[in-house]
């Protein structure tokens, strides 16, 4: 990660924090608190994840599939304008919402799916 790339991470030994405790699994009353920060986080910055932006699905049969050519219009199973689903190596983390950047496509996360929610 360059030095220019600044991640704006919550500091998580902040009591105010929302949802601080279940981050850290420690009691926030406890003593000897360490008081913990996103520069914690350092060790994992390098570790590769895949992300995936799911648009939608289709199920068809593989002759079907060998027909399709430039122009083929494939229907998906979800309408223009719901949101997307993010995934994180093939885990369901967020929703979110296609936009336009430049030219380019991207997505802005509108929903963080919990563990267990998905």
């Amino acid at each position: 990660m360059a030095a220019s790339d600044n991640v704006g991470l919550p500091d998580l030994g902040h009591e105010d924090a929302p949802g601080n405790s279940a981050l850290l699994n420690t009691d926030p009353n406890a003593e000897g608190d360490v008081k913990r920060t996103a520069q914690d986080l350092e060790a994992v910055f390098d570790v590769p994840v895949t992300v995936s932006a799911v648009l939608g699905k289709s199920a068809m049969e593989v002759s079907q599939l060998l027909k399709l050519g430039k122009g083929t219009v494939v229907e998906l199973d979800r309408k223009v304008g719901e949101a997307i689903d993010i995934y994180v190596n093939d885990r369901l983390v967020a929703r979110g919402e296609v936009v336009l950047v430049e030219d380019r496509l991207g997505i802005t996360m509108t929903e963080i799916i919990k563990a267990g929610q998905g």
